[in-house]
C-alpha cells in the first residue's frame, strides 16, 4: 500500500512529461518535487486525489459488496463502477467517448452494457480498449491474493475487462500475478515467470517483455538508460496509437523491475526518471517493490514515509470513505483476503479507526501547524509497546513546554481549502466525525515525563470557513500514569469538522519535557446531528459535506434544494460506520416525479429508501443496483406540500413513517444486507426542497 502511495505521489507533478523534459528540467528523481512544480500544477499539495489511488482501492469493494465470492465477475466489478463512481466529478479522467477509455466504458455501463461487452475491442475499438488504464488498477487484486498468482490474474482480468481490451488486460494480469507472487518470492525473473504464464503466446506484451529482458541481460554496463532508449525506439508512444497506450508503459515497468534490483529507491528512480504515465508506472512498481521488499526496504534511503503519513484520498459517491489513511485500507484488504482464503476475520484493537499497529504508521496524524511530524519542541513516531490490546503506539514528544505554550497534535476528519487547487481529480468526501458522536482514546504517559494535562480537541469550520477549535474536558496525566479520554463531540450548528486531536499543557513554570503514547483513538456509532444550511448562509465548506449526485444542489432558498434533470439524483451525507439510527426530513415535492429518503447509503446504487411516486404509490425498497420492493401501497400525495419523512433502522428491522404514522416495518434477513451507511435525498426527474435532515441513533 505504501509503495502504491509513494510511486503515485513521486510521478505525479511531472505525468506525461517525456524523459528528455524530465532530465532537462528536473533531473533524475529521487525524491518528491511537488513544490518544485507549484508554479505549474497551481498547488503544491503532495497527497492529492488520483485516479490511480482512488480506482485501485475502489473498485476491490465489488469483493465485500457481493459476499467475497470465489469467481467475482466482470459484472459485477462494473455495477461497482456505477455505484462508486459520480458522473464527471469522482475516480476517472473524464476525457470524452472515444478519448478517455474509462470514460467510454462508463458511458456504455450507464446505457445498459454490462460488463465485459463494455470495455470490449469489438464495441470500442482497439486503440480505445488497449490504452494503460487496466493495468494502473489492479494492485487491490493482487494484495487480496497474497501466494495466490492465480487468483490475482483472475481477479485483474475481471476488474480489466469492464474497461479494456487486448493487449492492456494482458499487462493487467502479468503484474498483478507478479505482485501476488512476490509475497512468497522475491527473485524478479522468477516473479516475471509467473506473470507470463498467463499472457498468451502471441501476445504483444509477451514480446516487449522478453525484449526488455534481453537487452537486460545484454547490458554488461548495468545502463538503464541505454535500455530505456531502445524501449523508446521500438515501443515509443509514437508508435501506437491513443493517450496513453499500455505497451511503452508496460516495458517501462519491467525496465524498472528488472534495474531496479533489490532496491526500492532504485526501482523509483528509473520509473519516475523514464517518464511518460509516471504516476502509474511508479505507482505499480512501487507497490510490486513494496511487497517484495517490506517496510525495511521503502526506509533503506530518503525518508518517503513522513511527508505522506498514511494519507490518502479514495474520491467516489461512498464519501464517507474517502478520507482515509494507509493502514484503514490495508486492514480492508487484509480483510477481503482473508475472507477469500476462508480465514476468520482478525481487527487490531478491538476495530479502532486509529490504531498505529502497523510499524511506522502515522495514520494521517502531524503537528499542528506544522510538518507531519515535527514543529519546534514536538515529534511524532510509532513506537512498540505501551498498548494493551497491541503492539505499537503513536509517540508524542515533546520539549521545553511552558505555560501558554500548547503542543497540539492531529489527524484530517475532512478536508481543507487548498483541496480545490488540486488539479485534475475533484474530491468527493464527507466528514468522518460529526456531532454527538463520542470520540474515546488511550494515553500512557513516560515515566520520565513531567505533569501535564490533556484534552482532545476538533477543529470546526466557522461561518466564514476558517478553523476554529472546540475542545473537550482537560485531564491530568501524572508520569507514568495511563488515562482514557472520552468526549461526546458537542453541536457544530451543521458547520463540518475539519479534524480530531489532543492539546497538552502543563502549568509548571520551569518547562516539561516528556512523551506521551497514543494507544489508539476511535468513534463508533450514528451521530446526533442535524444536517442543514448553517444560519449565516455565508460558509460553504458545509455544502462540500455532501456527495452531489444531481444535476443541481442548490442552497439559497428554504435551504436545501435538489434538482435532477433525468433519471434518479440524490445528494448524501454519513459514513458506514452509521449502522442503527433515525432519520427524518420533512420535504417538499417541487415538480412530479419520485422522490424519498434514503439511509444505510453506500454509493449511487446501494441504499434503502422511502420513495413516493407519480402514480400515488409509496414504496420502501432495497437497491442493490436492481431495486427491490420491501413493501408498498397507495399515497396519494401533492405537489407544493410539506410531508415528514422518517426512517428507523435497527439490525435488520427497517420502520418507515410519513408524519408520525408509521406505514411500513419490514426485516431484511438477507445475507447481504446493508449494515451501515449515509442518509440521502432521493429525486427522480424533478425538484424536491427541506431545510433540514436529523439523525439520531437508537
Amino acid at each position: 500500500m505504501l509503495g502504491k502511495l509513494i510511486g503515485v505521489y513521486l510521478g505525479r507533478p511531472f505525468e506525461g512529461w517525456t524523459y528528455e523534459r524530465i532530465m532537462e528540467e528536473l533531473g533524475p528523481i529521487n525524491y518528491y518535487v511537488n513544490e518544485r512544480r507549484d508554479v505549474a500544477l497551481r498547488s503544491h499539495h503532495l497527497v492529492v486525489t488520483d485516479d490511480d489511488v482512488s480506482g485501485t482501492f475502489a473498485f476491490p469493494r465489488a469483493l465485500a459488496d457481493n459476499g467475497f465470492p470465489k469467481q467475482l465477475t466482470s459484472e459485477q466489478i462494473g455495477q461497482a463502477w456505477l455505484n462508486y463512481i459520480v458522473e464527471e466529478r469522482a475516480i476517472l479522467w473524464w476525457g470524452g467517448i472515444g478519448n478517455s477509455t474509462e470514460h467510454t466504458a462508463y458511458l456504455r455501463l450507464k446505457s445498459g452494457i454490462p460488463a465485459p461487452r463494455s470495455g470490449s475491442i469489438e464495441l470500442n475499438g482497439k486503440t480505445v480498449a488497449e490504452q494503460i488504464g487496466a493495468q494502473i488498477f489492479i494492485d487491490g487484486w493482487a494484495m487480496v491474493s497474497p501466494g495466490n498468482p492465480e487468483q490475482a490474474a483472475y481477479l485483474a482480468d475481471q476488474a480489466g475487462r469492464v474497461s479494456h481490451d487486448g493487449e492492456s488486460v494482458h499487462a493487467a494480469k502479468l503484474l498483478a500475478a507478479m505482485e501476488a507472487q512476490a509475497f512468497v518470492e522475491r527473485d524478479v525473473q522468477k516473479l516475471i515467470d509467473t506473470g507470463l504464464a498467463f499472457v498468451p503466446k502471441d501476445a504483444l506484451i509477451r514480446r516487449v517483455v522478453n525484449d526488455v529482458r534481453d537487452w537486460h541481460a545484454g547490458d554488461n554496463s548495468n545502463d538503464w538508460e541505454r535500455t530505456r532508449a531502445l524501449i523508446a525506439e521500438r515501443y515509443g508512444y509514437d508508435k501506437f496509437l491513443g493517450n496513453c497506450h499500455v505497451v511503452p508503459n508496460h516495458a517501462l515497468i519491467i525496465l524498472a523491475t528488472l534495474y531496479g534490483e533489490n532496491s526500492f529507491q532504485e526501482a523509483m528512480r528509473i520509473a519516475n526518471t523514464a517518464g511518460w504515465d509516471t504516476d502509474c508506472n511508479a505507482g505499480n512498481v512501487g507497490c510490486l517493490f513494496g511487497i517484495r521488499t517490506g517496510l525495511a526496504g521503502l526506509d533503506a534511503g530518503p525518508d518517503f514515509r513522513t511527508p505522506i503519513a498514511d494519507r490518502m484520498y479514495i474520491s467516489t459517491a461512498d464519501g464517507g470513505a474517502a478520507i482515509t489513511d494507509a493502514v484503514i485500507e490495508t486492514q480492508s484488504l487484509v480483510a477481503a483476503g482473508r475472507a477469500l482464503a476462508g480465514a476468520p476475520a482478525i481487527a487490531a484493537k478491538n476495530g479502532a479507526r486509529f490504531n498505529f499497529d502497523f510499524p511506522g504508521s502515522l495514520q494521517g496524524f502531524h503537528v499542528h501547524g506544522g510538518s507531519p511530524a515535527r514543529l519546534h519542541a514536538v515529534e511524532l513516531s510509532n513506537v512498540s509497546g505501551h498498548s494493551r490490546t497491541g503492539e505499537r503506539s503513536l509517540a508524542i514528544d515533546f520539549r521545553r513546554l511552558a505555560p501558554g505554550r500548547v503542543a497540539r497534535v492531529a489527524t484530517p476528519t475532512f478536508f481543507d481549502k487548498e483541496v480545490f487547487t488540486m488539479p485534475t481529480y475533484q474530491l468527493v468526501a464527507c466528514p468522518t466525525l460529526y456531532s454527538g458522536q463520542r470520540v474515546e482514546c488511550r494515553l500512557e504517559s513516560d515515566i520520565d515525563s513531567g505533569p501535564v494535562t490533556v484534552r482532545l480537541f476538533a477543529s470546526v469550520y466557522d461561518e466564514h470557513d476558517e478553523l476554529v477549535q472546540i475542545r473537550g474536558e482537560a485531564q491530568a496525566i501524572a508520569t507514568g500514569s495511563e488515562a482514557v479520554l472520552s468526549w461526546l463531540v458537542p453541536d457544530t450548528h451543521s458547520y463540518p469538522i475539519f479534524e480530531i486531536g489532543l492539546e497538552i499543557e502543563t502549568s509548571d513554570p520551569r518547562g516539561v519535557d516528556g512523551a506521551l503514547y497514543l494507544d489508539y483513538l476511535t468513534w463508533t456509532g450514528a451521530p446526533d446531528t442535524i444536517l442543514k444550511r448553517p444560519d449565516d448562509n455565508l460558509s460553504t465548506m458545509w455544502k462540500h459535506a455532501w456527495v452531489n449526485d444531481a444535476s443541481q444542489f442548490q442552497t439559497r432558498w428554504e435551504g436545501l434544494r435538489v434538482t435532477n434533470g433525468s433519471g434518479l439524483g440524490f445528494i448524501a451525507q454519513g459514513s458506514r460506520d452509521w449502522r442503527d439510527y433515525r432519520v427524518t426530513s420533512q420535504i417538499t415535492p417541487l415538480l412530479k416525479s419520485a422522490w424519498g429518503l434514503a439511509a444505510r447509503v453506500q454509493g449511487r446504487e446501494r441504499y434503502y429508501a422511502l420513495m413516493l411516486d407519480v402514480g400515488g404509490r409509496i414504496k420502501l425498497v432495497k437497491r442493490d443496483h436492481e431495486e427491490t420492493i420491501l413493501a408498498e401501497d397507495r399515497f396519494e400525495w401533492e405537489l407544493d406540500k410539506a410531508y415528514t419523512l422518517e426512517l428507523r433502522l435497527c439490525n435488520t428491522e427497517i420502520r418507515a413513517f410519513v408524519d408520525g404514522r408509521e406505514v411500513f416495518s419490514v426485516r431484511d434477513e438477507d445475507r447481504l444486507r446493508l449494515q451501515g451507511g449515509a442518509v440521502g435525498l432521493l429525486v427522480d426527474t424533478g425538484s424536491i426542497s427541506t431545510r433540514a435532515v436529523q439523525i439520531s441513533p437508537l
